[in-house]
């Protein structure tokens, strides 16, 4: 099978299991939600290694792959290692987008530091929103998290708009499920909501890395 093939059949294959997760949620079907869920992120990794991407960009998705199997145990202990693996992931692609150099012409038209400006309200703004209704003990981790998180997502800049749009998916995403933990009102189906965005983010940082892992040869070519 050639690496062109194979890269095709992990992406149908991530494509598929999406689809069954994300009816899973909505049938109320326990157990195929969680056995598909956590098999979501090694697919899409191994889709990045297939198409010669970096090996960050596999570290990101299978440290989103700790995160959500973790986050199905249940509890504050296991929520806060899962936290942890999320924010490694985030740290993968930081310097993933470090790496890039300068922001790309297309974002360079835009106020960089107007950008930047609008990310750090909208963090102080969620964290201030979120502390009186967190518990004591999850207030600080959430916090630096979700800075973590906002951080990634700016960077996302560099890699293209896809990645830009992927994260600000995740911080919709993952603002969501600490709404939820402050016992804030929900949307309907909020899993369905939170995992359709989460999904959808893990792709687009993945593809919008991989265009611009790309590019420079496609130039030289």
């Amino acid at each position: 099978m050639s690496r062109t093939t194979a890269a095709r059949a992990l992406l149908a294959a991530f494509g598929l299991l999406a689809a069954v997760h994300l009816g899973a949620l909505l049938a109320g079907a326990g157990t195929v939600e969680v056995a598909t869920k956590p098999a979501l992120m090694p697919v899409l990794a191994a889709y990045v290694l297939a198409r010669g991407g970096p090996v960050l960009l596999a570290a990101a998705l299978l440290f989103g792959c700790g995160g959500d199997t973790l986050l199905q145990v249940g509890g504050d202990t296991a929520f806060l290692v899962g936290m942890a693996s999320f924010a490694a992931g985030h740290v993968c692609y930081l310097v993933l987008f470090v790496r890039r150099g300068a922001a790309p012409e297309w974002g360079r038209r835009w106020p960089l530091a107007a950008v930047a400006a609008g990310y750090a309200v909208a963090w102080l703004g969620t964290v201030a929103l979120l502390w009186p209704d967190l518990t004591a003990d999850l207030r600080g981790p959430v916090a630096g998290y979700s800075l973590l998180l906002t951080a990634m997502a700016y960077g996302a800049l560099r890699a293209g708009p896809r990645a830009l749009l992927g994260g600000l998916l995740f911080l919709a995403s993952d603002t969501l499920i600490a709404s939820g933990i402050a016992h804030w009102p929900q949307p309907p189906a909020p899993q369905f909501c939170i995992m359709a965005g989460y999904l959808a983010a893990q792709w687009l940082l993945a593809d919008g890395v991989l265009r611009t892992t790309a590019a420079p040869a496609t130039g030289a070519r």
